[in-house]
């Protein structure tokens, strides 16, 4: 009996040995290519807030082609991504790729140049509201802009700045 057990489990152990011969498959070619990736790169910056950056991403990886409404007779097609802090309505043409963009994010992370320049200008204010806009053309490129409402006890104020920091 003893050497029936020890049998069974030398058996044991050797069988998966067999079992693990690979099996050598030609695959075929594929190419990856991203279609927007002028727009990600129009859009992107080192300090965007993580659900502006996670929406631009989805409108970028959008295949309009797959989609239901999709036909070869339009010029372009229109396509919104919402998410709680904000939306984007992107254009699309019928290769999939982005034409433009109107993206709206309302008291998001603002970036440290931004929030700097606030501290300098105005220091004894607070920002109470922020709102960020972006507008993509495929053309010249992306427009960044802060909507910022201050305030100073009852006094309230609202500013514009880019994402460099200028006051516009």
């Amino acid at each position: 009996m003893k050497k029936f057990i020890i049998g069974l489990f030398v058996i044991g152990l050797t069988s998966p040995v067999f079992a693990q011969v690979p099996k050598v498959e030609k695959l075929s070619e594929v190419v990856v290519t991203a279609v927007n990736y002028k727009y990600l790169n129009a859009t992107d910056s080192k300090e965007v807030a993580i659900p502006v950056k996670m929406l631009e991403r989805k409108a970028a990886a959008y295949n309009v082609q797959d989609a239901d409404f999709y036909s070869d007779d339009y010029d372009f097609y229109t396509v919104s991504f919402f998410i709680p802090e904000g939306k984007i309505v992107a254009a699309y043409n019928p290769e999939g790729q982005i034409i433009r963009t109107i993206e709206r994010f309302e008291n998001i992370k603002l970036p440290s140049a931004v929030r700097d320049a606030v501290a300098e200008r105005f220091p004894k204010w607070t920002i109470v509201k922020d709102a960020y806009r972006v507008t993509y053309n495929q053309k010249t490129g992306a427009n960044k802009s802060y909507k910022l409402k201050l305030k100073n006890g009852d006094k309230t104020m609202r500013v514009k700045i880019d994402d460099t920091g200028e006051f516009l």
